[in-house]
Parts: structure tokens; C-alpha cells; sequence
């Protein structure tokens, strides 16, 4: 095993390198990802991703970069697929754009995107006073 101190990486020399030019179309940008990180062969697009994908280029955003949103528990869509799968085909599902934060972020397979949250939890107007009873529920 190789280990290297923060300091002795940060003057190695290297240089960071881009995946991809800005200049690529979306679905460049996705299945450069899908085959060069996850190990894909190919792919797809629903008709719901291909109306969102042209969207995005229509509001101006086909520059900025891709972050995928899939499963955490393969580099494939599906979980069932260990290690560094290769050969399937990666089923892009929808396209959404985080403008502000500035990337568009394709759905992969069957993936659920977290709400946004409040600025203030629900939970901080909760209460339990001394006989137990919880009060701020409402």
C-alpha cells in the first residue's frame, strides 16, 4: 500500500486534468462518465430525460458540468452490481438542473432526490416538559 502525506501529493507535480471539455454536449458528458468511470458500455434515455436535457440547452446551462445521482452501493445503476461491473448499460432516467449551484444532475435508474430543507427544523420548536408531555407538534 502507497501512502502519501496531503503535502507530499500537493507537490508532486500533478496537474488536475477535466474529464471532459465544457464544450461536450450533455449526453457527451454523461456517457463520458458512464464509460470512463462506471465502466458502462452505453446509454439510455427516457423521453422525459431527452425533454429535460433539451430544456437545459435551451436555458442556457449545456456548459456547465455533469454530477450523476445514483445508487451509492454500485458504479453501476443497480446495487446488485459489485465492485467495478462492465458492460451494462446505464439508463439515465431524468435531467435536473441545479442552476445555482450551477451542474445539471442526471437521475440514474431508480433514484430518489432528497427535499429541501428549511432554514429553521421543525424540530427546534419541539418540547418535552417534566412529566413528559411533548408540546410544539403542531
Amino acid at each position: 500500500m502507497v501512502s502519501s502525506s496531503p503535502r507530499r501529493s500537493a507537490e508532486s507535480g500533478a496537474e488536475f486534468r477535466s474529464l471532459y471539455s465544457p464544450d461536450l454536449s450533455i449526453e457527451e458528458k454523461i456517457e463520458t462518465i458512464a464509460r470512463r468511470i462506471y465502466g458502462a458500455a452505453g446509454v439510455t434515455y427516457t423521453d422525459k430525460a431527452k425533454e429535460r436535457i433539451e430544456f437545459c440547452r435551451r436555458q442556457g446551462l449545456g456548459r456547465l458540468p455533469i454530477c450523476m445521482a445514483k445508487t451509492p452501493l454500485s458504479l453501476s445503476h443497480d446495487p446488485a452490481l459489485k465492485g467495478r461491473p462492465e458492460g451494462f448499460v446505464l439508463p439515465v432516467t431524468d435531467i435536473r438542473a441545479a442552476a445555482g449551484a450551477g451542474y445539471v444532475y442526471p437521475l440514474v435508474g431508480s433514484i430518489m432526490t432528497m427535499p429541501g430543507l428549511p432554514s429553521v427544523p421543525a424540530a427546534e420548536h419541539f418540547d418535552l416538559d417534566d412529566e413528559g408531555r411533548v408540546s410544539g407538534l403542531s
